[in-house]
């Protein structure tokens, strides 16, 4: 089992706290050992330990086991959902949050695929492709995460309505090799036949960019305010300020009139795969 770290955010680690308390205490009232319960659920006494001491979040097997083990009545096992919302880095868990609060989201990339429509090993290959390099099971940790939040692109409740413009030069760096690049392009013409999804391609031959300054997304939100998001290098920021979002909401106007249309958009992509 690939330990899970508990990321030592305040949320995070609160939710730890209450996790491993329950995991003592009925371990405790059980008559066990760290070493022997660990043995009975099939897991080494250095990983109970962590657990106990909140460094480690517990996969469901393993809650779902000491449950069993030390007769807790389901009350171990009722602690997945908790554990389930911490799982992931902070910033993807707020992300989640707003997208999941969003009627609309506008999105601009000319770096990568953007995360919600990344293939499993698109996004493995971005996230190890960082350096200094996230251990093996960080990346594990991050793929996860980006795979659990692309449950809002779906046609199912019909929001949100997502919008997205990807510069021509993410559609041709080969991130992964060939044959991921390729599946990553199929993905894209599945995705973009979605009724609430629109994909434009910004051609590297149109000589006017508005977006030359870099990724971003808007995200409209159900309460009628909209909010920004901005990530760079080593920084991820959320945008509230009026005056900042007004510039957004212009600058990306502007991106999807030089972009391709979906229907070009979806054309343009295939001939690209058939380059690949």
């Amino acid at each position: 089992m690939d330990d899970w770290d508990a990321g030592m955010d305040d949320e995070a680690g609160a939710v730890m706290k209450a996790v491993a308390r329950q995991v003592k205490l009925w371990r405790e009232a059980a008559g066990l050992t760290q070493t022997e319960l660990g043995a009975a659920i099939g897991y080494g006494e250095e990983l109970v330990s962590s657990v106990e001491r909140g460094r480690r979040i517990p996969r469901p097997e393993f809650l779902d086991r000491a449950d069993e083990v030390t007769g807790a009545g389901g009350k171990l096992a009722a602690l997945k959902t908790d554990v389930a919302g911490i799982r992931y880095p902070k910033k993807v868990r707020d992300l989640k949050k707003l997208e999941a609060e969003s009627v609309e989201l506008c999105a601009y990339n000319n770096s990568v695929i953007h995360g919600l429509l990344q293939t499993d090993e698109y996004a493995r290959a971005v996230i190890g492709n960082r350096q200094p390099p996230f251990p093996e099971n960080e990346v594990e940790r991050r793929v996860a995460g980006r795979m659990d939040r692309q449950g809002i692109v779906s046609t199912m409740t019909g929001l949100p309505v997502l919008n997205f413009v990807q510069c021509e030069a993410t559609l041709r760096r080969c991130t992964g090799g060939t044959m991921v690049l390729r599946r990553q392009l199929e993905r894209l013409l599945e995705v973009g036949q979605l009724s609430n999804v629109s994909i434009q391609v910004l051609p590297l031959s149109r000589e006017d960019n508005a977006g030359l300054e870099g990724p971003f997304q808007l995200l409209r939100l159900k309460d009628g305010s909209t909010v920004g998001h901005n990530e760079s290098q080593l920084i991820s920021r959320m945008i509230s300020n009026p005056k900042e979002i007004q510039i957004l909401e212009l600058r990306y106007g502007m991106i999807r009139a030089q972009a391709l249309t979906p229907r070009e958009t979806l054309a343009f992509i295939e001939k690209v795969r058939g380059e690949t």
